[in-house]
């Protein structure tokens, strides 16, 4: 991972904001992360890795998805986010707590029955590097779960509102819902993409600004004052509400009906 995203993810404050934005004003009141977890086939015993799994908050409450692994490792490249997933899900036994660089990692071929990777694949330098790792792990029968953003979403909307500041407005599209497929299709023979259904409705600018200062990718905007991004969001709220479009989804390749690509 580049010294940008180190940073950003050294610690998990910046993500905690991103998170507590798309809870407080998505209009999907499931939540992605509850989507994402609704479209997991853990079966009984079956062996999982999760690959940068952040804060590890997708897991709590999840005692007897736990309870049915014979093994669970939870991963990240940051050991701050890895402390935090720690002290959320203390609680629940029989979890492994691992720093892992999906680009390398340290397990023997066919060792797990699912692999996961959500919202983090665009990070990868080496993203085949990665996907071949992830393949390498997976069982014959796997199933590899990865989530990542489209081309179409908040952040478009907010750079075309800000478009009278001159700014390189260079975006990371290394790996989306438009391209991701063709991406995964050198390694999986099978591909289904999953689309989740979701705006925000904000009522608070401030809440979207500390979301825009919380970004790696928005440097350029960054360099703005607050109270320039905020005059400029407030034009948009003629009713007090700030509406954005979402382009979220998931990948789901492999699995038992998807033998992998030779």
């Amino acid at each position: 991972m580049n010294d940008t995203v180190k940073e950003q993810y050294s610690t998990s404050d910046k993500l905690s904001i991103r998170i507590s934005l798309h809870s407080k004003y998505s209009t999907n009141k499931q939540g992605f992360g509850n989507w994402i977890f609704s479209n997991y086939r853990i079966g009984e015993g079956m062996s999982v890795l999760e690959l940068g799994c952040g804060t590890g908050e997708m897991w709590c409450g999840r005692d007897d998805t736990v309870k049915r692994c014979s093994r669970l490792v939870l991963s990240d490249f940051s050991e701050g986010m890895l402390g935090t997933a720690k002290s959320n899900l203390g609680a629940l036994a029989g979890i492994e707590y691992r720093c892992i660089d999906i680009q390398d990692i340290p397990f023997p071929d066919k060792t797990f029955d699912v692999v996961i990777a959500n919202m983090m694949l665009y990070h990868v330098p080496n993203l085949d590097k990665g996907l071949s790792e992830v393949r390498r792990v997976l069982k014959d029968s796997g199933t590899f779960y990865c989530a990542t953003y489209g081309e179409n979403g908040m952040m478009e909307y907010v750079e075309r509102l800000l478009d009278a500041y001159p700014a390189d407005r260079a975006r990371n599209y290394s790996f989306t819902l438009q391209n991701g497929r063709e991406k995964l299709e050198n390694f999986f023979s099978k591909v289904q993409m999953l689309r989740y259904e979701d705006a925000l409705e904000v009522t608070d600018v401030e809440d979207m600004i500390d979301y825009i200062y919380s970004l790696p990718s928005w440097a350029d905007i960054q360099g703005l004052s607050r109270d320039a991004i905020r005059s400029v969001l407030q034009k948009n709220m003629p009713d007090g509400v700030l509406r954005l479009p979402k382009d979220y989804g998931m990948f789901i390749a492999g699995g038992p009906h998807f033998p992998k690509k030779q």
